[in-house]
């Protein structure tokens, strides 16, 4: 195995930086400060953070096309203006819940976007895990501490996620249609009696 090599890629300082997302039709790469309410980003290429103020809390990003992208926050999914950062609030999700925000998210290879909600103090079973596809919103489980490591196959016949407060990480089969569980999650990671704690994820 090659050794990996890893270097800054932005010395900008957050309260709590998540959700990076990489754009490959303009090389540039997204992520948020949750606590602070900021969409940072950065071409892959180099160049300065350009950082925007979104107003609220927010975690993750689906890029629609060249023009819109779709911001989970605190009170749900908006739309996101590129050219004016205007932010326009399409579904609600958990928005009349002022002790919860969004978390680890991530979408699916069909288009179905999974969005990870949490308590603002990680209170115990607070938060859920949802299904959003063409206009529609279903929640997927519920009683959920901390969101995380929500992440799909290539072919998307695979999802993985986990609440971190349990450590376990579940794995579920997926329709590769709709992006929707099928089946009951089955344990794919015991790391409850391992140092750490279980965060991101991706499949490669």
């Amino acid at each position: 195995m090659n050794e990996a090599i890893v270097s800054v890629f932005s010395d900008h300082v957050c309260q709590l930086g998540e959700g990076p997302s990489y754009d490959p039709a303009t090389d540039t790469l997204y992520w948020f400060d949750i606590v602070n309410g900021q969409l940072l980003e950065k071409p892959l290429s180099g160049g300065a953070v350009k950082i925007h103020e979104l107003g609220q809390m927010a975690s993750a990003i689906a890029i629609v096309d060249e023009k819109r992208q779709l911001i989970a926050t605190e009170t749900g999914l908006h739309v996101r203006d590129v050219a004016t950062g205007k932010m326009t609030l399409h579904t609600a999700i958990e928005a009349d819940n002022p002790t919860t925000r969004s978390n680890d998210s991530r979408v699916h290879p069909c288009g179905a976007f999974w969005v990870g909600t949490m308590g603002k103090g990680e209170a115990k079973a607070a938060g859920s895990i949802y299904w959003f596809f063409r206009g529609e919103l279903r929640r997927l489980y519920s009683d959920v501490t901390v969101s995380n490591s929500i992440c799909f196959s290539e072919d998307g016949t695979v999802a993985h996620y986990t609440d971190t407060s349990t450590g376990l990480l579940m794995r579920v089969g997926c329709d590769p249609t709709t992006g929707l569980p099928v089946g009951e999650p089955k344990i794919f990671v015991d790391h409850r009696k391992a140092k750490g704690y279980i965060d991101g994820s991706v499949l490669d």
